[in-house]
C-alpha cells in the first residue's frame, strides 16, 4: 500500500461503523465491506444527533437535491441515499442475512467500544446505545 494512502487511512476518523465491522468480521468472519455497508446508515442515523449538517454535505456530494431543507431533514435524506446505493449494488438489508444472532449482541457492543476505531466517532455512545444500532441493524 502506497505509503500515502496508509497515512489517509489512519487519520480518516474512522468510527464506530469500522469499530462495529471488525466486530462482525472476527466473531462470524464476514467480509469488513459488507459489515461497513451495512452498518453505515445505522450508525450515521445514531449520529445525526451530533452530525446533521455534516451528513447534509454527504447527501449533496452523492447529488441528492437538499436544497430548502433542514440540516436534520437533509441528513435523512442521506441516509435514505446510502440505503439506496446499498440495495443497488446488492448489500445485504441487514444483519441477520449475514447470520448474526440477537444473543450475540452484548459481547459485539461491549467489543466494539473497545475498539480504537470508536474514539473517532463524532458522537460517544455508551453500551446500550451500540447495543441498539446492532439491533437496528439486524
Amino acid at each position: 500500500m502506497p505509503s500515502s494512502l496508509c497515512m489517509a487511512f489512519n487519520n480518516a476518523s474512522l468510527g464506530y461503523v469500522h469499530a462495529m465491522a471488525h466486530q462482525l468480521g472476527g466473531f462470524y468472519d464476514l467480509p469488513h465491506g459488507v459489515c461497513n455497508a451495512v452498518l453505515l446508515p445505522h450508525v450515521e442515523a445514531f449520529n445525526a444527533e451530533t452530525s446533521a449538517a455534516r451528513l447534509a454535505d454527504v447527501a449533496r456530494a452523492m447529488g441528492v437535491n437538499v436544497a430548502g431543507l433542514t440540516d436534520a431533514d437533509a441528513a435523512e435524506a442521506c441516509l435514505n441515499a446510502i440505503r439506496l446505493l446499498s440495495a443497488d449494488i446488492g448489500i445485504p438489508a441487514g444483519l441477520t442475512e449475514l447470520g448474526v444472532k440477537t444473543s450475540d449482541i452484548p459481547t459485539l457492543a461491549e467489543n466494539a467500544l473497545r475498539d480504537a476505531c470508536g474514539l473517532t466517532n463524532p458522537r460517544k455512545a455508551s453500551q446500550a446505545d451500540i447495543e441498539a444500532i446492532f439491533q437496528n441493524a439486524l
